[in-house]
């Protein structure tokens, strides 16, 4: 409606053979001047008013005015809306788009198309079944845009009827003038699609052209054009000229919709491709609680590289990592994929922050200097010391929330993004006591089209101070409020963990030396430890189990044992020395006197594993509490 309201310079060229009206009262135009724009009213045919070079020159023009416009986006529902701006009402009074049901993969030859839908009608309204009711002169005599996602039940194509014929057609059916012998095929074709009730709303007089949708590699659906009749409008039913022109604009119609069509497939397949790297669920550790969410960008931006991760490491600790890979793209998303594997490698060998941001920067080195660039925030949360160590490539930095509800932006030393390469990565030790929180989020969510990042990091900050949130879902959920209303231009990637950490007096944790008595002291120091906890039912499976771990442990170590009781809702037990070399269960004969020690844990134990740590190795075993407990 605003487009129908600009001045007569504003708008397009008009077909030749018509009259440019201008509204008497024109308000400042509001739309994009690059939309093409219909006159107000239904122009009338000129007679011989300017030389017909003149009129080529207008109309040439405006097909140049209007292909641009329908090819000027990707998505299908936008197109579809052009298509109808540039035929109503400069070409047609109505227009109405069917395409098949459902929606084909255009990357191959779909078929005979079985059924066509109603996606897109202009000047005219759609019945409750999906019938166009003809056209309303009361309420749109302007003429203006109507657009419907689903026009009701999709309509049947018959083979070797009238519709079948128009879809199939290689050159557009001449335009037809209802009421009149020639039209027969043309009113046939219309019942087809809208049913009798439909084609008599229709005044006799009126003008129909069919046209067919082809994309690249087969006919997508068919488009309609409508011409009230010359003594309502003033202007003349089609003619040859106007057919051409309108055959013109269909197969630059088609062809954009198989555009938008791939687009959307290519769309969905790179997000589908992101979001399968990206976990479904984070591990929950004891003494923190995580949350996350994942959006992706508007489909202008395309598919992004943004990640999260929560990865469980010895003495209850939890690796968070957010990142972000630059682009946006297959290639970007499938890097994130590879970049995400890696740090989880790299988390599980325990290594300090900085170090593991130091291999990921040369793994993105070998995957290609030039568009391989990524930043990314890695957090090491300690429930037991209650701290936080953290280093950062180039990334957002993270907002730490105190236990009195202050939030700040922690400022680490950013250096360059992983994959520039020669940069050193510097860790940073923070207090997070019980009460705190971090949130740990990429550039998606502080910078917008229209806002800084600056501003949009300080908004984040405030928003987050002020709310009042419990869990980490709510503190992901108060971050989101920031973003203003709209599409987003880039995808965005949330990770909030809430520290709860693990009491002292929950804890238990001794360095034996390797000696051969040590098997035995560290069963006394297990059973000492349950009975103070009241956990004496599972005194006896636990002391053989230490005994067996502590004792394998002693056999390989050069440096004193570690062992580790934590009780939370399980009781975890871990066994650490120095040796890299991990013990895998194996089978035993009845004369074979070792490998029964890994037999045995995994026997009483509810789980069990060995993890690799950068100065040798812990293995561990977990059970649950008695009831009660």
């Amino acid at each position: 409606m605003r487009d129908q309201l600009k001045t007569e310079a504003e708008q397009p060229p008009a077909v030749p053979g018509q009259r440019r009206q201008v509204p008497a009262a024109a308000p400042a135009p509001t739309a994009p001047p690059a939309a093409p724009a219909p006159p107000a009213a239904g122009p009338a045919r000129r007679t011989g008013a300017r030389p017909e070079r003149t009129e080529m020159a207008d109309r040439l023009a405006y097909l140049d005015s209007a292909t641009r416009r329908i090819n000027s986006a990707l998505d299908l529902a936008a197109t579809l809306r052009n298509i109808g701006r540039v035929l109503v009402p400069t070409l047609a009074d109505a227009a109405v788009v069917h395409l098949r049901d459902p929606l084909p993969n255009v990357e191959r030859e779909p078929g005979f198309p079985e059924e066509l839908r109603i996606h897109h009608s202009t000047g005219t309204r759609i019945g409750r079944r999906g019938r166009p009711s003809g056209l309303d002169d009361r309420r749109r005599s302007r003429y203006g845009a109507r657009s419907t996602a689903d026009g009701g039940p999709a309509t049947p194509v018959t083979r070797g009827g009238a519709l079948a014929h128009a879809l199939l057609s290689r050159r557009p059916a001449d335009p037809a003038v209802l009421g009149t012998p020639s039209a027969e095929r043309a009113e046939t074709l219309l019942r087809e699609l809208y049913g009798t009730r439909g084609v008599a709303r229709l005044a006799a007089g009126t003008s129909v052209l069919a046209l067919p949708l082809r994309g690249r590699k087969a006919v997508l659906g068919l488009l309609i054009l409508i011409r009230r009749p010359p003594e309502r409008t003033g202007r003349p039913v089609f003619d040859a000229a106007d057919t051409a022109t309108a055959a013109h604009l269909a197969t630059q119609a088609g062809l954009a919709v198989d555009t938008a069509l791939r687009y959307a497939r290519e769309w969905e397949i790179a997000n589908e491709l992101q979001r399968s790297m990206l976990p479904l669920r984070l591990p929950q550790s004891h003494g923190v609680r995580i949350a996350q969410r994942y959006l992706p960008g508007e489909r202008g931006a395309q598919v992004g590289g943004d990640w999260y991760d929560a990865v469980p490491l010895p003495g209850n600790r939890v690796a968070l990592i957010v990142g972000d890979v630059m682009g946006h793209s297959l290639t970007s998303a499938a890097i994130m994929g590879q970049l995400r594997t890696s740090a989880q490698t790299l988390a599980a060998l325990d290594l300090p922050p900085h170090e593991v941001l130091y291999h990921l920067d040369e793994q993105a080195q070998r995957l290609g200097r030039e568009q391989h660039l990524a930043t990314c925030v890695y957090a090491v949360y300690d429930p037991i010391a209650n701290r936080v160590v953290m280093a950062n490539a180039g990334h957002v930095p993270p907002v730490l929330v105190r236990p009195d509800g202050t939030a700040e932006l922690v400022e680490l030393d950013s250096g360059a993004p992983i994959g520039v390469g020669g940069v050193d990565f510097n860790s940073v030790e923070l207090p997070a006591p019980p009460g705190s929180a971090l949130l740990l989020f990429t550039d998606g969510l502080v910078e917008t089209r229209t806002r800084p990042i600056s501003d949009g990091l300080e908004l984040l900050r405030a928003r987050i101070a002020a709310a009042r949130w419990q869990s980490p879902e709510q503190l992901c959920q108060e971050a989101l409020r920031i973003l203003p209303p709209g599409d987003r231009g880039d995808d965005i990637a949330l990770l909030g963990a809430c520290f709860d950490g693990i009491p002292a007096g929950d804890v238990a944790h001794w360095y034996l030396q390797p000696r051969n008595e040590t098997p035995g002291r560290a069963r006394r120091l297990a059973a000492h430890t349950l009975r103070r906890w009241g956990l004496d039912d599972l005194s006896e499976a636990t002391e053989l189990m230490v005994s067996e771990l502590v004792t394998n442990a002693v056999q390989h170590a050069t440096r004193p044992v570690t062992l580790s009781l934590v009780r939370t809702t399980r009781l975890r037990c871990e066994v650490g020395d120095d040796s890299p070399l991990l013990p895998r269960p194996r089978r035993t004969g009845p004369e074979d006197e070792r490998g029964r020690g890994l037999q045995i844990v995994a026997r009483c134990a509810d789980r069990w594993g060995a993890t690799r740590l950068g100065t040798g190795k812990v293995v561990w075993f977990e059970q649950r509490l008695p009831a009660g407990m």
